[in-house]
């Protein structure tokens, strides 16, 4: 990263057998306390290589086996990170076009990203259970239905956090000592961002609000009966007014759970949108 970090993010970058002439590079985005062996990310990465398309399965910072080569971590808006390796990725003849494809949190980081600013080089996306309001997400997140999700998740976080190298003694209790994701993002991500606090960073952070920035053809799933993304935050949204935004809001999938005899039912809605806009 040319941020002054000396921090190094690393992905796995895959090509098909038969590739097709001319096809753009597909970026996978995992999600939280995701990297790049997820099996989100791998499937996702299964579908695309096997359709003749390269893919980089992208680790954020921090994360996967980037965590001992980062002093930061990733977050739910951390953008400038995902614009400096497309940027590197063209500049060294990697790739000219993209598509980009998140999951969950790194899809809300990738709708931001789309939103902030007009992005030539992308030339299609795909989000998939994206937190698009952080603080609805928060507060449905510590409901007691998800009692042990919370439990297991915030597990995760914690050691993924206390993984970082040259953390302080002091930041390292404030991880440790943290109940709640609310607490986590509140003393940990918002302290070391500049963020005022956790409310704060949901606001600066949430997708939602740059949903009416993007230029690029985005296709946007999201099941109603995601246990822990409200449904709310995709009804109430005016999408008549995005004509490049395409939801599809089954009411049935959970979080990421698009599943069915025949395979990821998500991919393959993923792939017929890239189709049907000549984009594969």
């Amino acid at each position: 990263m040319e941020d002054g970090t000396g921090d190094r993010l690393s992905g796995m970058l895959e090509h098909p057998a038969k590739p097709v002439p001319g096809a753009p590079l597909v970026v996978i985005i995992h999600g939280l306390t995701g990297c790049e062996d997820s099996y989100l990310v791998r499937d996702a990465a299964r579908y695309f290589v096997a359709a003749g398309l390269s893919v980089l399965r992208l680790n954020l910072r921090g994360a996967g086996t980037t965590r001992g080569d980062c002093t930061q971590s990733y977050h739910a808006g951390r953008t400038g990170d995902l614009d400096a390796v497309l940027s590197q990725l063209h500049e060294n003849g990697t790739a000219d076009r993209f598509v980009l494809y998140g999951a969950s949190l790194g899809a809300n980081m990738m709708l931001k990203y789309l939103g902030e600013e007009e992005r030539p080089h992308v030339v299609g996306a795909v989000s998939v259970s994206a937190p698009i309001d952080l603080a609805r997400s928060s507060e449905r997140i510590i409901q007691p239905r998800n009692r042990l999700y919370h439990r297991w998740l915030l597990k995760s976080m914690k050691r993924e956090a206390l993984a970082t190298p040259g953390l302080s003694v002091t930041e390292s209790n404030a991880v440790a000592n943290v109940r709640t994701i609310f607490e986590f993002d509140e003393r940990h991500v918002a302290a070391r961002n500049g963020f005022d606090g956790a409310r704060n960073y949901y606001t600066q952070s949430s997708a939602r609000q740059y949903l009416k920035g993007i230029t690029t053809p985005t296709l946007i799933i999201h099941a109603l009966n995601d246990p822990w993304i409200p449904g709310a935050s995709y009804l109430d949204f005016d999408w008549s007014g995005s004509p490049r935004l395409t939801p599809l809001l089954p009411l049935d999938g959970g979080h990421v759970g698009f599943h069915d005899g025949a395979g990821s039912w998500h991919l393959r809605m993923a792939g017929k949108f890239l189709e049907e806009r000549k984009i594969l």
